[in-house]
Parts: C-alpha cells; sequence; structure tokens
C-alpha cells in the first residue's frame, strides 16, 4: 500500500524550512512547538527518513529532507490551486481577526454571529491582545483585520471619544490617587499618568494587571482609578475639578491588503459595528 502524506504534515515541514526555527514556524501555522515536533516525527516516521539534523536548536536538512522539501512544495502547490479552483468564490481559510479585550467583551458575540450568518460555512480564527501586539501580528500577515485604540488623528479611525475617569469619586480626596492600570505597553495607561504628571498630582498604581476584566473588577471594589472611554462602560466617570483633563482616542480598524471576499465582508462588518458604538 502506498504511503499518504497528509498535507498538514508537508505545510508544517515547508514552513519551518522557510522560517528558520521551529519557533517561528509555530507561529505561522498557530501550533505550539511541542505540537509541530511531533508534526515532524511523524512525517518522518511515514517516510521512514530523518529530515533534519538537530544540533541543539539548530536545524539543517539531511539529504533526504532536501529531496522532500522540493516534492512537499509542488504537492502542496497542486492540492491549493485545485482547492482554489473548485471553491472559487466561497470561503476558503479562517479569517484572522484580533481586537483588543474592550471590544470582545461587548462586541464579539454579535459581530461574528452576523459574520456566521453571512457566511455559514466559515472558519474563524480570534486574537484577544493589546493593540499594539496585534497590529505586529497584521503586519507579519499572522491576523486579516485588527480592531484596537489609536491617536485621535489616526487614519484608520473610525470613531473617535474622549477618555475619562472612572471608579469611586472619594478616592479622588486622597493625597496619592490610587490608579488601576493594565500593564504596559497600554495607550489608556500612558495617557493617565502623563496627565497626572503634567499637572503635578501624586498617585501610585494600587493595581496592574494584563485583564481588563481583572482591572474593572479592582475598580469596582474601590481600589483605583482608571482611566478608560464611555463606548464600553455602563459606569458614569468620576467629575471632580481636581483631576486633570485627558485627550481623546480612537477606535481603529486596519486590515491587510487583498482580502477575500469573506474576510472583506468580516472587515466591513468589523467597521460598522465599530461605526455604531
Amino acid at each position: 500500500m502506498p504511503v499518504n502524506l497528509p498535507t498538514n504534515l508537508l505545510r508544517s515541514f515547508v514552513t519551518i524550512v522557510d522560517t528558520g526555527s521551529m519557533l517561528n514556524a509555530s507561529e505561522k501555522v498557530f501550533l505550539t512547538q511541542s505540537a509541530l515536533s511531533l508534526q515532524i516525527k511523524r512525517l518522518e516516521d511515514l517516510l521512514q527518513q530523518s529530515l533534519f539534523h538537530r544540533d541543539g536548536r539548530r536545524l539543517t536538512l539531511t539529504p533526504a529532507g532536501d529531496l522532500m522539501l522540493d516534492y512537499a512544495r509542488r504537492v502542496l502547490a497542486l492540492h491549493d490551486e485545485a482547492v482554489a479552483a473548485l471553491t472559487a468564490g466561497d470561503f476558503s481559510g479562517p479569517a484572522r481577526i484580533g481586537m483588543v479585550q474592550d471590544f470582545a467583551d461587548m462586541l464579539l458575540t454579535g459581530l461574528l454571529a452576523r459574520f456566521a450568518e453571512l457566511h455559514p460555512d466559515a472558519q474563524v480564527y480570534a486574537r484577544i491582545a493589546g493593540t499594539a501586539e496585534l497590529l505586529a501580528q497584521l503586519e507579519m500577515r499572522q491576523l486579516d483585520i485588527v480592531l484596537g485604540f489609536g491617536a485621535a488623528n489616526d487614519p484608520a479611525a473610525v470613531v473617535q471619544a474622549p477618555m475619562a475617569w472612572y471608579g469611586d469619586a472619594a478616592l479622588v480626596a486622597r493625597e496619592e490617587l490610587p490608579l488601576a492600570v493594565l500593564e504596559p505597553p497600554c495607550r489608556f495607561r500612558e495617557a493617565a499618568i502623563r496627565a497626572l504628571e503634567n499637572a503635578g498630582r501624586p498617585y501610585r498604581i494600587t493595581v496592574e494587571t494584563p485583564n481588563l476584566t481583572t482591572m474593572w473588577a479592582a475598580v469596582q471594589a474601590g481600589l483605583g482609578i482608571t482611566c478608560r472611554t464611555h463606548l464600553f462602560l455602563q459606569a458614569e466617570p468620576v467629575v471632580a475639578e481636581e483631576l486633570p483633563s485627558l485627550p481623546q482616542v480612537s477606535c481603529i480598524v486596519r486590515t491587510a491588503p487583498a482580502l477575500d471576499g469573506a474576510t472583506a465582508r468580516l472587515a466591513a462588518l468589523s467597521r460598522e459595528v465599530a461605526a455604531g458604538l
């Protein structure tokens, strides 16, 4: 019986060669390094050949690996050509969308539900992270769409809103203003600290967390004042003359070039939803 080589194993093999390491390849194929290593072991077991020389973390192709690389590229090219020919005009891959947690907590379910109605066979990869991290992944072509925060004059701005202070108003009377903030990099954290320092207002960070839900729980518990925008909060802002004014922030939608039909539709829905905040 002939040996059947799964295309996902071939694709992982080629990606490792093209990116130069397991680490870089794992980010491209959305697998952990251990899962990727297991895939290569399975491919080697099927072929009964070692494809890589391993010197610590350094990988170089064996003669068998060098020969297999050319065949793997040809198999994948023919495979992808066949899929493209048979699914022309249809959705054929995961729409990769990244968003800050503010968007995720309020918009993710509704946005993806509308997208699923339009493209019931669609696959979606969703990533929740800070804007800087998401934009870096967009630049590396690991994401197709990013919903995040930018400066008020950002060319990708969909809607703008003023930042405001939120929390227990009684905390404003303290000699040092207690702050609840997200870990850097965070546009709201930077704006709050800059505004307080420019105004000469003493402060101390009492809560620092990478998670927006945790930070907001701390604010509701009276552990600190925070800086955010009304677009994503049901609470009333703190109105106090003792607190300095804050700048505006924009909600941005950025996309990779040349999106396909379904992913382009998801980008359009993202802009529509953001504009309606």
